[in-house]
């Protein structure tokens, strides 16, 4: 599998050409080389790799919106010695965006984006010179086609979340087209939705249900994937950001054509629901089902307890090999190995602490911490069996919590009887960390010592590389190393997993007004793996507001949290808040951590803030480049930049 990946990347860079229209990249470059490009089967399944190559490049999460804009993680910029991370997608937050210069264009492809215009026009190119190999079965070529017809779809949904409407750019114009006919206009939001959703329905027919030869061909598209992508799609278009926002109503190109529908439309999540409902009766017959305890590999030892297993259950979800993992339904082709996992992690031993391999540098802030449930599955504000005011006093680890939190240590009361997935997803002060090459069965399992011990050579800077004391411990395989050497272990970030199309579904079901006895058990499946008692149970019995679930916006709450804690630092939670219209309100809060810089460590559980977000309106969508607009005279700008 590693050498198809590979091969992949290596055709991707070789095929790279250069746009001729920067503004709008619809006119194919290299005429010259296409006929050799595509006489005979070989070289054309070069090119369609090469198709791929724009898909393949989000997989940085340095340059992914949706993680880097979430709020979940920060990166500390003042650093002298950044170790490799790019910080302006992290700086986003700041306030740094401009239509001057935009980062993460994804427009254009500058500052971190893909060129996902130029993307669309390989696509187009490959689909109109299809018929030329003579050597290319008939099987081949229509999953070829489907397999570009995905991907022309995905690039355009890339920049639909991005953008809002974008020009659709169905064929490439021949070379002597004019300059007026380059200029192409952006298509009102229903019309650029209908277009993805069409091109994904073509697709769908030609594309395998699962792959077979995994070794071969794993992270090719498959029918699953596609109808997963079609209901992420219309779940988008659906969603408060694109449906019916009155912050839009004035957008309009240049003839008066109205982008945005100014009136909300309930239909589009019966569309939604469809959509969702035919991915999942469709994954499910193909075997993928959530990732269970009894999926754990063979590295964990039966005399394990059953504490740690629920986390490494958890923890494994996201790490398991994709080949074996029944709940990994599509990922990218990228290793989250070397040149990642080193930033989430802190340092757990002597020799680590000495050494400079990784730095733990992008942390999570507190508002992070405090996301996740205590241990009766509420949110710590609602629990009515949680010292939530007394939260920053400090507790001694015990014997009951060892598993969770190193046995004498003391810490934060914040820290204890919290749900199972918060000592899965986040390492913290006084955390047990299982793994790091000392398994067994976990009692005498590794800790975070985030205010020391002062015994540790350089542990001074390592604690002044991260700057909130949280470290997204989800990112890290429970079996890579980090002592005097680094050995990692890599694994695949997900991109769909069955539990997101579950609690995507339980939120169509939810914005249709079903009733909460359809909508629940859909949360149900993802609470019960992780541990924690059903929604109706939890908030019955454990919640200041008892009945919460049984209204529409009450349940509209809970399954917002479920998503954001199961989904936490895997790319989804910025798209999710976008859609939802609810990033500012996130953003509206100070990013904070604990106070690092205490030389003495007494005042470590103080909230300290490391960032002041700057967020608006106009944040919700990416600037055009001004330049483009010059150029492209037909182009509008999204609303207040």
């Amino acid at each position: 599998m590693k050498s198809y990946y590979k091969y992949l990347c290596m055709i991707a860079l070789a095929m790279t050409g250069v746009s001729c229209k920067k503004y709008l990249d619809v006119i194919p470059d290299n005429v010259g080389t296409i006929d050799y490009a595509f006489r005979n089967r070989n070289e054309a399944e070069n090119y369609l790799f090469a198709c791929y190559n724009a898909m393949q490049s989000t997989a940085d999460i340095h340059y992914n919106a949706g993680f880097v804009t979430s709020g979940e993680t920060l990166f500390p910029n003042d650093l002298q010695d950044n170790q490799g991370v790019d910080p302006q997608g992290f700086n986003l937050v700041r306030g740094t965006q401009t239509s001057q210069n935009p980062t993460l264009n994804f427009w254009d492809g500058a500052n971190g984006g893909q060129a996902m215009f130029k993307a669309i026009r390989k696509c187009n190119t490959m689909l109109e010179n299809i018929d030329k190999p003579i050597d290319l079965t008939a099987g081949e070529k229509e999953r070829w086609i489907a397999e570009v017809k995905f991907l022309k779809a995905y690039y355009n949904y890339y920049l639909y979340r991005m953008y809002g409407p974008i020009p659709i750019v169905d064929k490439n114009l021949p070379i002597n087209a004019s300059a007026e006919d380059v200029r192409i206009k952006r298509a009102p939001a229903d019309s650029v939705v209908n277009y993805i959703v069409r091109l994904i329905d073509e697709a769908v027919p030609g594309l395998p249900p699962v792959i077979q030869n995994q070794t071969q061909e794993l992270g090719r598209i498959t029918k699953t994937i596609a109808l997963c992508v079609k209901a992420e799609v219309l779940a988008t278009a659906a969603s408060p950001l694109f449906n019916g926002n009155p912050d839009f109503a004035s957008l309009k190109n240049k003839d008066g054509q109205l982008l945005f529908k100014t009136a909300y439309d309930a239909t589009k999540w019966d569309r939604a629901a469809a959509a969702c409902l035919a991915a999942i009766t469709t994954f499910e017959a193909n075997g993928q089902r959530l990732h269970v305890q009894t999926d754990l590999t063979s590295n964990i030892p039966v005399s394990l307890t059953d504490s740690l297993k629920k986390v490494l259950n958890l923890q494994t979800t996201i790490t398991d090999k994709w080949e074996t993992n029944p709940e990994l339904i599509w990922a990218l082709n990228a290793h989250f190995g070397y040149g990642n996992q080193e930033y989430f992690m802190p340092r757990l031993t002597a020799g680590a602490a000495g050494s400079l391999i990784a730095q733990g540098t992008i942390a999570a802030p507190i508002s992070q911490q405090e996301l996740f449930y205590t241990n009766k599955g509420v949110p710590i504000t609602e629990d009515n069996t949680w010292d939530y005011a007394n939260r920053y006093t400090k507790q001694t680890g015990d014997d009951a919590n060892r598993f969770y939190i190193h046995n004498g240590y003391e810490t934060v009361k914040a820290h204890f009887n919290r749900e199972p997935r918060f000592y899965a997803d986040m390492a913290f002060d006084g955390g047990v960390w299982y793994g790091n090459g000392v398994t067994g069965n976990g009692e005498n399992a590794l800790f975070v010592a985030g205010k020391g011990p002062s015994s540790f050579a350089g542990f001074k800077d390592y604690i002044r590389l991260n700057e909130t004391g949280y470290w997204p411990k989800k990112l890290v395989n429970y079996l890579t190393i980090y002592d005097k050497s680094m050995t990692w272990e890599d694994f695949h970030m997900p991109l769909i997993r069955v539990a997101g199309m579950y609690l995507l579904y339980a939120e169509i079901l939810n914005e249709q007004g079903k009733a909460s006895s359809e909508v629940i058990p859909y949360i149900d499946r993802i609470r019960t793996r992780a541990g924690l008692p059903g929604v109706v149970e939890a908030w019955t019995k454990y919640s200041k507001n008892p009945t919460k679930y049984a209204t529409q916006d009450g349940l509209r709450q809970i399954i917002h949290q479920e998503r954001r804690i199961e989904l936490a630092f895997e790319g989804q939670a910025g798209w999710d808040l976008r859609r939802w219209k609810e990033l500012q309100s996130v953003m509206a809060k100070p990013l904070q951590g604990w106070a690092f810089l205490e030389e003495s460590f007494v005042n470590y559980y103080r909230p300290h803030t490391i960032i002041t977000p700057v967020f608006n309106n106009r944040n919700y969508l990416w600037p055009i480049k001004a330049d483009d607009l010059v150029v492209n005279n037909n182009l509008v700008q999204n609303p207040n930049w």
